[in-house]
């Protein structure tokens, strides 16, 4: 079939197999240029299909020769609908590491169910024996209580009073005012317990009873604090009381892995263009202003350069891991810099429909935001006919 893309409002229903590989390709590419680093052996990646964490996944196994595990959700192609682009991004990212003669397997399943869980412990065991660093990047809408079966949903309000700024509709440029009623405290609660920490626990318990974490493992997960222009809907906000609770999370995970040489961070993130942040109101327009700021003053970096930053510099640094006051990793250094913070805070208050072009890089958000499904990507031919039925090597 000829795949063209298909919007609803933030989302793209279908991916491109052939684009998505040519942008693993180029994470690949981007990584095999720069210095071997010694960093982890065995890595397990608990979503690991886009983003962070298909980031992370491609700088362990190409920067590190690590054999990794990547734990994402199965979807399914026809001859006439296509899979969804995590699933084209993995089927790109196992072919080229069976190429470069690396180890690498697929666990697909929820990440939230124990069966889940329990398949992959099967493979560590079968396969790697033990891993020796876990990266926690579930970024999701739901998640089925392991306890009560009760579905939770998280939402993204701010908490305590409405919320009133700018966004932009990416797709037209059309700038307006965004108003967001404060969440109840029922969506707070099921906020917190979709992306907060109580999963990431459970997997580091389930892995260190099963004898399949090494004793001096260790594990990460993402966070974002951001600018003080999205503060109240985020960092404020239901998601950033999901993000406290990752943290705290990270602080019990250090106390209880310490004891046998292991580590726990949370990793603060700079914003980028992802499924999660394009539906977040007024996020879009902030990333948009936030990257002509860094491409003008040369800091801009994408998943890929900060994964790998994120090994070399801070978790596998031979001087140590810098963390900040409450002992995070800030990968998000470049984006909170005083001068970046300075004049994106200058541009702001200039926006509208008329001039958002010319202040902001709304043109790279829109295509980066195609490009997050396969689309917009420099040499794949979208005139022709592809199979969108990919399988996936190593898949279990």
């Amino acid at each position: 079939m000829i795949i063209k893309p298909r919007t609803r409002g933030f989302i793209c229903t279908t991916a491109h197999p052939a684009g998505c590989a040519v942008q693993v390709q180029e994470q690949v590419n981007y990584v095999q240029a720069q210095p071997k680093f010694a960093g982890p052996r065995n890595v397990l990646v608990i979503g690991a299909s886009t983003g962070y964490g298909l980031a992370a996944r491609i700088a362990a196994a190409f920067g590190a020769g690590a054999a990794t595990i990547g734990v994402y959700r199965p979807s399914t192609a026809t001859e006439m609908r296509t899979a969804s682009a995590g699933w084209y991004n993995s089927a790109a990212f196992e072919e080229l590491a069976h190429t470069a003669g690396l180890h690498s397997y697929s666990v697909c399943g929820d990440a939230f169910a124990a069966e889940t869980k329990e398949r992959t412990i099967q493979l560590i065991r079968s396969e790697l024996g033990q891993v020796d660093l876990v990266i926690y990047s579930v970024a999701s809408a739901r998640r089925t209580d392991p306890q009560t079966g009760e579905v939770r949903h998280s939402v993204l309000k701010p908490v305590g009073s409405t919320y009133t700024n700018t966004t932009v509709n990416f797709h037209t440029g059309e700038l307006s005012t965004v108003q967001i009623e404060p969440a109840s405290e029922k969506e707070i609660e099921d906020t917190v317990h979709v992306m907060g920490g109580e999963d990431w626990q459970l997997w580091i318990e389930a892995l260190g009873n099963a004898g399949v974490l090494a004793p001096d493992a260790v594990t990460l997960a993402f966070s974002y604090i951001g600018s003080e222009l999205t503060k109240a809907v985020y960092r404020d906000g239901t998601i950033g009381r999901a993000k406290d609770h990752l943290e705290a999370t990270a602080a019990q995970l250090n106390t209880q892995l310490s004891s046998t040489g292991g580590r726990a961070y949370v990793a603060v993130s700079k914003g980028l263009v992802t499924q999660s942040s394009s539906a977040i109101p007024v996020v879009p327009l902030y990333i948009s202003v936030l990257y002509k700021v860094m491409k003008q003053q040369g800091l801009h970096e994408g998943c890929i350069g900060q994964a790998f930053r994120l090994y070399t510099d801070f978790l596998y640094n031979p001087e140590g891991t810098p963390v900040d006051e409450l002992g995070r990793i800030r990968i998000d250094d470049r984006e909170m810099s005083p001068a970046v913070q300075a004049e994106v805070d200058r541009i702001w208050p200039m926006l509208t429909t008329e001039n958002v072009y010319k202040y902001t890089d709304l043109l790279g958000y829109r295509r980066e935001f195609f490009q997050l499904f396969g689309f917009e990507t420099e040499g794949t031919d979208y005139e022709a006919d592809v199979d969108p039925v990919v399988p996936i090597r190593n898949r279990y």
